[in-house]
Parts: C-alpha cells; structure tokens; sequence
C-alpha cells in the first residue's frame, strides 16, 4: 500500500511540473541535470532528452558567469548557500540559440539536489523600462527641431532604452505614394545592406501592413515570414521578431513605428500596447506639426498666388495691349495675321489658367462631380496623342504609344482626358528639339484589377529633391524656371486631384536617364 501511494504522489508531482507555467530544473550538486519541465524546454530552447545529463551550466548559464555558478553549487554542496536559497533571485540565462535573457527564479535544496523554479522575465522588465522610454521620446518630442528630428530622437529612445537591435519609424508619402523610412536606429552596430530599405510600396512589408489595416501587427519570425520582403536580409543578420504600430493623426494612419529583436517571440499584447502608446505620442506631435506647417503654407501659398497673379496675368496682358496697339490699317495681311496669332496665344494663355484656377477650387471644394461610365482608355490616350502631335511637330519630337487594342475602364471621360491632355501636353512642353516621348498603358501586373499608364520623356527633368513638392500648388521645378517656360504650377494639382477623386495614384517614377517619367493608376471599377 505503501508503495502504491508513493507512485500516485511521484506521478501527481510529475503531472503538476508539467503543467505549470514556470521553467523546473533539478540538477545535482555537481551540475548534472535530472529534471526538465516542458516549461523549461520553452524557455530554454533544449528539449528534457536533450537536457537531461547535460551539464546545467553549459546549457543555461553565458560562459562569462559558468564559473561563478560552479562556485555557488559548490558552496550549496558544502552545506554554505549563503545568500542563494529560498530568495528570488534574477540572472541572465541562456538560450539554446545563442541569446541571452533575463530569468527571475527560486533555488531550493533536498539531499544532493538542487531545484529551480525560473521564469523569463523579458516583458516584465519591458514594461518597467517603459516609463523611462516614455519619458525620453516625450522630452525628445518636446526638443525637437523638425519631424525628421523627432523620429531620430524616438526611434533612439526604443534601441539605446528598450534595448531592440532595429527600430524604424515610417510614414506614408502621399506625394510618391510609397512608405518612406523617415529614421532608422541600428543599436547593434549591424551591417544593415539589403535590409535597411529607403522606401517600400504601400501595401508590403510589416510598415505597409500596418499602415494599410491601420493596426498593430506582431511577426514573431520575420525571418520566416513568406510575405515579407525583408526577410533573407533578416536571416542573414540575425532579426527575428518583428512587432509595428499605426502612427495617427486623428483617424488618419501616417505611417508605423516598427522594432525589430534578435529572437523569435510569440505575440505579446503588453509590448504591443506599449508600443501603440509611443506611436500615438508621435502622431499627436506630427498633428500639431502639420498644423504649424500648414499655417506657414497657407501664408506662402497665398505670396505665390499673389506673385503668379503678377507675373502670369501681367505678361501675356502686356503683350496683347502691345500687340494690338501695333495693329492699324496700314499693316500688311501677313504681319495682321501674326499679330493676330500673338494676341490669340497670349489669350489662350489666360483662358488656361482660368480654367486651373476654377478646377481647382471646384475640385477641393467638392463641387465637381465626377461621372464615371464605362470607357475605353487606350482610345482616350490615342486621341490625346493625336492631338499632341501638332505641338510636337513643330519641335520635331518623337512620340511613340504602346497600349493594347481596348483597355476598358470605369471613370469619368472628360476628366481622364484632361489628365492625358495635361501629362502628354506637359512632356511636349518641356522637351528639347529632337527628344522622344513615350506613352504605355497595360494592365497592372503588381495589382490585379488595376490599370496603369505611364508618360514618360526625354526633357529636362525634375531634381531627385524637388518631385516631393512637385504637386503642390503653383510650385515649379528649378528646371522649368530656369528654362523661362511658362506655367502656372497648378495642372500637376489638378490632375492629382482627378486621379485622387478616381480612387487612384500619380507619382514620380525614379529614371537613370534625363527626363521625367510619371505614373498613373486606377482601379478598373472606379
């Protein structure tokens, strides 16, 4: 009988520690382990065959601590604990795959064993450091210069004070369409070539999940992840958990404050809320930023407009007061027609615009509609080339389209046409005698149900630095001006406004030649 109740309590013993959430470890004086939970083979990484006969020390303890381990179990077995049993002691431990982390844990004696109790206190300790990293991104916020300064000053407080290899902070570009990596924190010192990207598409990555869903996502692998686009970079140096929150102003989503550690984690909903908190720190600062910016924008835009008013309106005005004070009875058929034809530009000049200035407001204000019905956009592009032709004859350029025989579409006809009319005419403007002008339409390939043009030449060019600005109202790029071509900064405007109403996208495409190439997407449904 009593041989049977000792079994029923070894079993009962045995199902307790396999159940329990804390790592149990029991090693002999000399180091050797003869217990390991399955609590212990989570937070350790090495399985109960693995571990059991193995020496504790080699299999928990960083070398650089084994000795003053071996040292402590020699004092327990010599009847001296000192200080070390029935106290909750915290060590750094030692995973199976290399990382250290920080174990909180009981040691207790019976005979020649020595038992543990250990549990990884890793977010425990997280949690007590946020304060601090709270502290240090509020005074950062607080002390910073600009935008670009605060996302330094943030994404330093969670490498150096949170103690994450990688941290980024992203935001969306609404210009170039593209999430943009604003600063990056390298705490490790790692080489970080092919992972460290400048930008990515909206829709890839951790930053575009989180932008696109507009809530916090945890990758506990990266390196794993099929669908991310950083993820042999991530192998080859090391990051594996992957954790992003949505940056908000209001219930707009800018961007994502992303960190990266050097191990695999499951979710976890204490640092994911930590995490969110920070993020929504940031988006309150960029608001009133933006707020700050916009006020000094409106006070710029409104010199521009009064300096576009001046020298836009005055200067055909000139001309056509000049020119027909010249014209009387006494000039020949010929020089009337052309005075007549200087007259006729400089007025079409003005109408133009006129009409810019009204579509703009309409279209910000809302009181444009947009009618879409079912179209075909290779046949609207067609017609706008041919009617850019004339233009380009007289400079003798080249244009070149390759679009498919029919391209159905759902969108508003006339507003599509005046986008065309406006890119192609642009490209017609600002090329040199002799240059090419190329306009592609297809399917879009990275985006089902989508469609996508380009118009593309082989003109002056925009700056790298100046196609951020290139859709601001009346802005005009330093080429165009110091070329001393007409234009009213206010088409790029109004065509993204067109292609917004439509659902879809305009950008800037980077080229390695002269000239500008611009990208239009729409979805096929409207």
């Amino acid at each position: 009988m009593t041989g049977t109740y000792v079994d029923a309590v070894k079993d009962h013993s045995a199902a307790v520690l396999a159940v329990i959430s804390e790592a149990y470890v029991a090693a002999t004086v000399e180091g050797r382990v003869v217990q390991w939970n399955p609590a212990a083979e989570a937070t350790f990484g090495w399985s109960r065959e693995q571990a059991i006969g193995g020496d504790v020390a080699r299999l928990i303890i960083p070398e650089r601590h084994r000795d003053m381990y071996r040292e402590a179990l020699r004092r327990i077995a010599g009847g001296d604990p000192g200080r070390l049993l029935e106290r909750r002691l915290q060590f750094t431990a030692l995973h199976r795959d290399g990382h250290e982390l920080p174990v909180e844990t009981t040691l207790t004696v019976t005979g020649e064993i020595v038992h543990a109790l250990a549990r990884d206190v890793s977010a425990t300790l997280r949690g007590s450091r946020f304060t601090v990293v709270e502290a240090a991104v509020l005074r950062g916020l607080a002390e910073a210069t600009s935008s670009d300064d605060a996302a330094v000053r943030v994404v330093g407080a969670l490498g150096v004070r949170m103690g994450w290899p990688v941290s980024e902070l992203w935001l969306f570009d609404a210009d170039r369409q593209m999430m943009t990596c604003i600063a990056r924190h390298n705490r490790a010192g790692r080489d970080l070539t092919g992972f460290a990207l400048a930008e990515m598409e909206p829709h890839a990555g951790l930053p575009g999940a989180v932008y696109r869903d507009g809530r916090a996502h945890w990758i506990p692998d990266v390196a794993a992840a099929p669908s991310s686009p950083r993820r042999r970079a991530a192998a080859r140096i090391g990051l594996r958990a992957a954790v992003g929150a949505p940056i908000r102003s209001g219930s707009q989503v800018l961007g994502a404050l992303c960190v990266f550690g050097d191990r695999a984690e499951p979710s976890d909903a204490t640092l994911i809320s930590l995490l969110s908190g920070l993020a929504a720190h940031v988006g309150q600062y960029l608001e009133r930023r933006r707020a700050e910016e916009l006020a000094i924008d409106l006070a710029r835009t409104k010199d521009e407009f009064l300096t576009m008013v001046t020298h836009e309106l005055r200067n055909p005005l000139a001309v056509i007061l000049g020119t027909v004070a010249l014209l009387d009875d006494d000039l020949e058929p010929a020089e009337r027609h052309d005075h007549l034809r200087i007259i006729g530009s400089s007025a079409e000049r003005l109408s133009t615009m006129a009409d810019d200035l009204l579509d703009l407001a309409r279209l910000e204000s809302g009181s444009l509609e947009i009618h879409p019905a079912d179209l075909d956009l290779a046949g609207l592009l067609h017609d706008s080339i041919a009617t850019a032709r004339i233009a380009a004859g007289t400079k003798d350029l080249t244009v070149r389209a390759d679009l498919p025989f029919r391209l159905p579409l759902c969108g508003d006809p006339d507003r599509l046409r005046q986008v065309a009319d406006n890119l192609i005419g642009n490209a017609v403007k600002y090329t040199p005698e002799g240059g090419t002008i190329t306009v592609t339409a297809a399917a879009d390939a990275a985006r089902p149900g989508w469609v996508s043009w380009t118009v593309a030449d082989t003109g002056i060019g925009i700056p790298a630095g100046e196609r951020s600005r290139l859709f601001r109202r009346f802005y005009r790029a330093s080429t165009a001006v110091a070329a001393k071509i007409p234009g009213t900064g206010l088409g790029l405007v109004v065509t993204r406004t067109i292609i917004e109403r439509h659902h879809g996208t305009i950008a800037v495409a980077d080229t390695a030649g002269p000239g500008t190439t611009f990208v239009v997407r729409l979805p096929r449904s409207g």
